[in-house]
Formats: C-alpha cells, sequence, structure tokens
C-alpha cells in the first residue's frame, strides 16, 4: 500500500527547506578548492576559543544525558538578560522554537501573519501543523509593512512573526513603528520577534523587544547562537517570554532537546567579549567594503542591520559564481530571480567575492558588445 494514502496531506505538500551548498560537495562536484561560502549567515571568525576550550573539556562526558533543564546555562543568561529563569525555553536552533510555537497554538484553520520574503522555515512551520500563512508583501524598500500585517490580522490568526533584522534582506524596522504595531495587536495573538542578528544591529532606534516580554504578556523573542556567536554546528537557540507562554512551550518541548555539547559552548561564549566584539567589528567593515564595492560595480544593495547584504545584480549569477569557487545564496525561491544573499565573510574573502563579480560583469559587458 502507498503511503501516500496516509500522510497528511499538508505535510505531503510541503517543499522541504534547501539549506546552502556545503562547501565540500561544490569542491567535489566541480573539482574547485580553497573555496569560499558565503551563503548560511555564518559567523567567518568561527566560534570562541573559550567555547573550543569548553568543548574538549566536556567530550569525555558525552556517554551522560545533558541537563534537561540547562540550569548554568539558563541561570547565566537569566542574570545577563535580567529576566528571570523561568522566562528562557532552549532549542535545537530557533527552528526548534518555531516548531514549539507551532506545536502549542497552531492547528488546521489557525492562521499565522509575516512578512515575505522572510525567513524560509516560517511557511514549513506553519503548514507542517495544517495551518495557513498570510504573507504580507514587504514595503518597496524591502522593510515590513507592519500597518499592512496588523491589517492582515483576523480572528482566525494566531501568531504573527517580526523578524528584524529580517532574512533575507537585512532591512529593520524602528522602535516607533514597532510600539504602534505591537500595541494594535489582540491580546490573545501571540507576537513573536525573530531575533536572530539582533547582535549586529547598527541602527539607534532598533526596538526593544525584549521590554515587550514584560509589557505584553503572550510576546516571545527568538535568538541564537547560531550567528555572531559561531555556534551553529551544534544547534542552540533560545526564547525570551513571559512565564505562562515559556511554560506552554515547555510543554511542548522534548526532553534533553539541547545537547551537553552546545551547553557548554553556549555557556562559555557568552562570556567571552573579546571574540563578540571581534566578530562585531569585522562585520562592520565587511558590511562597509562590500556596499562600497558592489554599487561601484552597479549593483543595487540594500541596508543591512545583519551579517549578510542583500544584492540585485541583475541576472542568475548564483552557478557562474559556484564556478569561481564561491558559495552566495540563491534567491529565486523568494520571488527575487536577479538578486543573491551575500553573507560577510574575512576581508580577504570579501575581496575575492568581489573580484569575482567584478570579473564576470566583464564578461558579461564584453558578450553583449
Amino acid at each position: 500500500m502507498s503511503l501516500a494514502k496516509r500522510v497528511k496531506p499538508h505535510i505531503a505538500a510541503l517543499e522541504p527547506y534547501q539549506p546552502g551548498k556545503p562547501i565540500e560537495a561544490l569542491e567535489r562536484e566541480l573539482g574547485i578548492q580553497d573555496s569560499v561560502k558565503l551563503a548560511s549567515n555564518e559567523s567567518p571568525c568561527g566560534p570562541s576559543p573559550r567555547a573550543v576550550a569548553a568543548l574538549r573539556e566536556a567530550l569525555d562526558s558525552v556517554h551522560r544525558y545533558p541537563d534537561g533543564a540547562s540550569f548554568e546555562l539558563r541561570s547565566s543568561l537569566a542574570q545577563r538578560l535580567e529576566v528571570g529563569p523561568d522566562q528562557l525555553v532552549f532549542g535545537c536552533g530557533c527552528d526548534e522554537l518555531l516548531e514549539l510555537l507551532a506545536k502549542a497554538f497552531l492547528g488546521p484553520g489557525d492562521e499565522v501573519v509575516y512578512a515575505w520574503p522572510s525567513f524560509a522555515m516560517y511557511p514549513i512551520v506553519v503548514q507542517g501543523m495544517g495551518a495557513t500563512s498570510l504573507r504580507v508583501p514587504l514595503d518597496a524598500e524591502m522593510v515590513h509593512d507592519l500597518d499592512a500585517m496588523a491589517a492582515a490580522v483576523t480572528p482566525r490568526t494566531r501568531i504573527v512573526i517580526v523578524c528584524n533584522p529580517n532574512n533575507p534582506t537585512g532591512t529593520s524596522v524602528g522602535a516607533e513603528a514597532f510600539e504602534r504595531f505591537a500595541t494594535s495587536l489582540p491580546d490573545d495573538v501571540v507576537l513573536v520577534v525573530d531575533e536572530a542578528y539582533v547582535e549586529y544591529v547598527r541602527r539607534p532606534d532598533f526596538p526593544d523587544a525584549r521590554s515587550w516580554v514584560e509589557r505584553r504578556p503572550g510576546t516571545a523573542v527568538l535568538r541564537t547562537f547560531s550567528k555572531i556567536h559561531g555556534l551553529a554546528g551544534l544547534r542552540i537557540g533560545y526564547a525570551i517570554a513571559d512565564p505562562e507562554l515559556a511554560s506552554y512551550l515547555e510543554r511542548a518541548r522534548h526532553p534533553f532537546n539541547v545537547n551537553r555539547l552546545a551547553e557548554v559552548a553556549a555557556l562559555a561564549a557568552l562570556d567571552d567579549q573579546e571574540h563578540l566584539e571581534r566578530a562585531r567589528r569585522i562585520n562592520r567593515e565587511g558590511i562597509a567594503y562590500l556596499e562600497r564595492e558592489l554599487r561601484a560595480l552597479g549593483f543595487e544593495v540594500w541596508p543591512s542591520d545583519a551579517n549578510f547584504l542583500l544584492v540585485r545584480v541583475g541576472w542568475d549569477v548564483y552557478e557562474p559564481l559556484l564556478r569561481e569557487g564561491v558559495i552566495v545564496r540563491p534567491m529565486a525561491a523568494f520571488g527575487l530571480e536577479d538578486c543573491v544573499r551575500l553573507s560577510v565573510g574575512l576581508p580577504e574573502e570579501n575581496e575575492r567575492c568581489v573580484k569575482a563579480l567584478r570579473r564576470l560583469l566583464e564578461a558579461r559587458r564584453q558578450e553583449d558588445a
């Protein structure tokens, strides 16, 4: 008997998430060495040396289950964030936290409002529960149209998601617009603020989403150790929420969902401010360099508060860049066929990408001549 008759229709219809091409796969396929991966918004600085040391020390204990309550990490992070320990929920990256929210609040007939283009996991998580996505287009500046999002809320809306800064555009919303938006939402709608890139933010009027957890019960702020902390391979993120909302997510959470190595690495990374500041500096300088050089080549570049740039190059440059040994993220799946998302790398990686784009642009001009 075919399982197609038994699988839930909304699962069968799902398009799986497509991750960025691994360096190893590219080099095998094209016979290229020393390629540069600027596709997945990973930190070019790598993990904190303190985190690496903590990992080595913990290796001999991996035969033991992790601390299911993440006690030490919970205590340290709660003190740093000035929230109660019962306001934190840990997960296998922000992806799992989104699934916990969906598991707790969504079912067939329910709706979720979010901007589009935005994080590709939102529609997958929503559809996975048989719920309906209400995608609100970004405005002309590729920023969340919060007024339109508020207007899209219906009696069936259970969750509203604001990705700030937004992935894949890097754009962000300011405090005044966010205040107006958050205040307008019905009390029984869960407000999720995805702040995966918050540590990179430069705009002075960036909203203090954490304060909204106190001001508006039913608000969850999602953050991760994958980006600026450089622990993407260990998969650990956390939600900040009011105690009631956090308790529902804890009910939905599997035991031992965060592994022992992820816990100890995250705890060590929290205290390495030197590594954090270095990552911020390299990103800030990389953004400035890439914006300047890419615009000089005639490409449209959107301002970014994250560790990547959305670039309109005008043609499909993904495969040609692969042959140059540079991996970027194509944007066709988001309806942006002539754009790529370009992660900020180390200075030499950024320079290699710019030089590759310059060669491709010159070759294209010669073909058109």
